[in-house]
């Protein structure tokens, strides 16, 4: 089947793909792919030493079928960094993430979080104060993200708006693939120039934890290394949150009986985030791994040189591990916590902590100041952006009182 780029039907898509079966057949803009939708199969593969990062092991690539003009592409050949490489490699350079994104950091950032969640609040007040609905996407949960991941990265509050601008254009299929490959280019130049700028004065961030920090014996990043790690960090870290703290709003909104439940502390907002993480998480595709090798299975066999997506949106309503009330929100559910929607093995995502930090600051913090928050429009009609591999509400337009 093919996986609508424009993302016009995402309950539909979603539905059959999981009619679908755990494993098939699937087309992306033309190219054919593998995709999994089974939760057990997804946790086979996903530690399966067959299935690698490398594209170098995509035939469709190799053989010159695939090129740079494919507008996927940038979401696949990409620097190398800890999401591009597996083995020993790849535990090189994740380990430096993991120590840079250690427990005193995030400790030390929550009140950082706690501030920006407050001042954006305060626009989201004044937004609304004159009673008509506000997009709670554009003036709240848009820019929380880019606020924090750059407090912890020690980018200047001055490049937010550009920063932004960048990863809207890669993201969105509208965007021309020439302008976007412009794009790709022009966030390297951005973080090239901050790299060498934390190389040649350091500071208490991420950035400079990952040029300096070496206390594991381990062999330093490279400046190539240090970038792809950031490019990746920044743009998937962002999108995540903001997908995150959108969808949860919408699924409360759209279940009010939920939301009572947890005011009245018969269930927490932790288990409504991994409610939601699992109902409507924040990545519908990830793209892409590939067979070194034939890799048979129960549910068929991918041959070698063969890529291969992961539909974490599909998976997520699994029945055979959910329910049969899978397609319902539940923060109840006691199978919530079992969602991979930050991925599985050793690719599992490095950020996952951070985005639930930021959820569980920014969701109580909202409806507590808002507490007669409610949709303005039907939730259910709400369009997605066009990104395929993201769960990106166009707007969430809302009235505060």
């Amino acid at each position: 089947m093919a996986i609508d780029p424009m993302v016009g039907d995402l309950a539909g898509e979603t539905d059959r793909l999981r009619a679908a079966g755990a494993l098939t057949r699937i087309e992306l803009l033309g190219v054919p792919a593998w995709t999994v939708t089974g939760h057990n199969l997804a946790r086979q593969l996903l530690t399966d030493p067959r299935l690698v990062k490398d594209i170098g092991s995509w035939k469709l690539f190799t053989d010159g079928v695939v090129t740079r003009e494919w507008p996927l592409i940038g979401m696949i050949d990409v620097k190398r960094s800890m999401f591009t490489v597996d083995g020993a490699e790849h535990r090189r350079l994740r380990i430096k993430t993991t120590q840079a994104l250690s427990r005193r950091r995030l400790d030390a950032l929550r009140p950082i979080v706690e501030r920006y969640v407050a001042e954006l609040l305060d626009d989201l007040e004044a937004a609304g104060a004159a009673g008509e609905p506000v997009d709670l996407k554009q003036v709240f949960a848009y820019p929380l993200p880019m606020r924090v991941v750059s407090e912890l990265m020690g980018v200047p509050h001055a490049d937010h708006e550009q920063l932004l601008t960048w990863y809207k254009a890669f993201f969105s299929l509208l965007t021309p693939q020439d302008q976007r490959l412009a794009v790709i280019d022009e966030l390297t130049t951005y973080y090239t120039a901050l790299v060498r700028t934390k190389t040649a004065t350091p500071a208490d961030d991420l950035t400079s934890a990952l040029i300096h920090e070496n206390g594991d014996g381990e062999q330093p990043l490279t400046e190539e290394e240090v970038i792809g790690n950031l490019e990746a960090l920044v743009a998937a870290g962002h999108e995540t949150t903001v997908n995150l703290i959108l969808a949860t709003v919408r699924a409360l909104l759209s279940n009010p009986e939920q939301l009572e439940r947890i005011r009245a502390d018969e269930v927490s907002w932790a288990d409504a985030v991994e409610e939601t993480l699992r109902f409507d998480g924040p990545v519908i595709h990830l793209l892409m791994r590939f067979a070194t090798e034939d890799i048979v299975l129960d549910e068929g066999v991918i041959p070698a040189g063969d890529g291969v997506v992961i539909s974490y949106r599909a998976i997520g309503r699994d029945t055979g591990v959910h329910g049969e009330d899978a397609d319902r929100y539940d923060s109840s559910r006691p199978t919530a916590h079992r969602n991979i929607s930050f991925g599985y093995g050793p690719h599992i995502c490095p950020g996952a902590t951070l985005a639930r930090l930021e959820a569980a600051v920014a969701l109580p913090a909202l409806f507590a100041r808002f507490p007669n928050l409610r949709a303005a429009g039907d939730l259910a009609a709400l369009p997605n952006m066009p990104v395929l591999t993201q769960n990106d509400l166009s707007a969430l337009p809302v009235l505060l009182t």
